[in-house]
């Protein structure tokens, strides 16, 4: 692997390890979510409450030494409450723009399905521009940008659903799970004591920036600007034709499938191919190949999939039209040496 991709490797292997000091959970998911913010993408956790969508959210922008600020979406929300304001100043006379909470590096959009349309309308310029306007004056945002958003999919009381040009801005939805048995065993080791508690979060009761904090506090293994070269290294993954050419044939099957209305969209398709070379350059490669196309299948593509509604009534789910293209869809069949000469030359 040449050397600057390399780079990405060894970052990603210290953003893990400081991440894991803290948060207790599979580490393909870490590995998952690091994918979507080094592809520039946002991230949707959907889980059930109290399996640490939060903690991972707070961990990892720590861990990457980015500026964190958590917004509690609520229907009393409105949107320059996320985007910020104008106000007269009278002591020069003139309007001056108070940021909003969006102006950070890692925006943290909790329970994101609870605040009205137009508040969640709010973030659409934001994910897609790195920019808001505010009285006919754009404002352009921090880098890195990322909304990391959590919803609990079981509550529907006092909720509004994503609209699907909403969900289609969200590169990635993951879901944590239950924890196994080891993983809850070690959580209660961890937090189950004010000596465990104090060691995780510092004596605030904050998860702190940087050393210095107990032993499982994130070390802040990066930076801002760090970050910011990481994503620039990623595009120079190699992806070649006949693994395009797979991934092509998958987002053109979400629309012929039969179950679907609404199929995956070109946004769709570069969301994808970005996923899979920040997932070839975590795992040390300079090459996508066709198992990360299908490895990430699920979690880029069924939040954007829109079914009929007699697919819904029969049960059909979004991750089953993906599981049932996976196995209907041909996969290239080059060997690992081919796809690597094929990235050399």
């Amino acid at each position: 692997m040449e050397g600057s991709l390399d780079q990405v490797r060894r970052f990603a292997d210290r953003v893990i390890a400081d991440v894991c000091r803290v948060w207790v959970g599979s580490r393909r998911t870490v590995e998952r979510a690091l994918a979507a913010l080094l592809a520039g993408g946002h991230l949707l956790l959907e889980d059930v409450p109290g399996v640490g969508k939060t903690l991972l959210a707070l961990s990892l922008s720590r861990a990457m030494g980015c500026r964190f600020t958590r917004l509690q979406l609520t229907p009393d929300l409105l949107p320059a409450d996320v985007t910020g304001f104008t106000v007269y100043d009278q002591q020069t006379g003139t309007f001056r723009f108070r940021p909003g909470p969006v102006f950070t590096h890692i925006l943290l959009a909790d329970e994101i399905n609870r605040a009205l349309p137009r508040t969640q309308s709010s973030l659409l310029e934001a994910m897609q521009e790195g920019a808001v306007s505010v009285d006919g004056e754009t404002h352009p945002l921090p880098r890195p940008f990322a909304v990391l958003a959590t919803q609990n999919p079981v509550d529907s009381e006092g909720t509004y659903p994503l609209p699907e040009a909403q969900r289609d801005r969200f590169m990635m939805k993951l879901s944590l799970g239950y924890p196994s048995l080891e993983d809850e065993a070690e959580i209660l080791r961890r937090f189950g004591s004010a000596d465990g508690i104090r060691a995780v979060r510092g004596a605030n009761g904050a998860l702190p920036h940087g050393d210095g904090a107990g032993p499982d506090a994130p070390s802040q293994a990066a930076g801002p600007d760090e970050v910011c070269r990481m994503q620039q290294l990623v595009p120079r993954v190699h992806v070649a034709p006949p693994v395009q050419e797979y991934l092509l044939a998958f987002i053109r099957a979400t629309r012929d499938h039969e179950g679907v209305l609404l199929g995956a969209s070109p946004r769709a398709s570069l969301a994808l191919l970005r996923a899979a070379q920040a997932t070839a350059a975590i795992e040390g490669r300079d090459f996508v190949l066709p198992d990360d196309v299908k490895s990430l299948a699920s979690p880029v593509l069924a939040h954007r999939l829109v079914l009929r509604p007699e697919a819904v009534l029969r049960g059909l789910r979004p991750e089953d039209v993906v599981e049932d293209l996976l196995k209907r869809v041909p996969v290239p069949v080059e060997a690992h040496g081919q796809l690597q000469r094929a990235a050399k030359n």
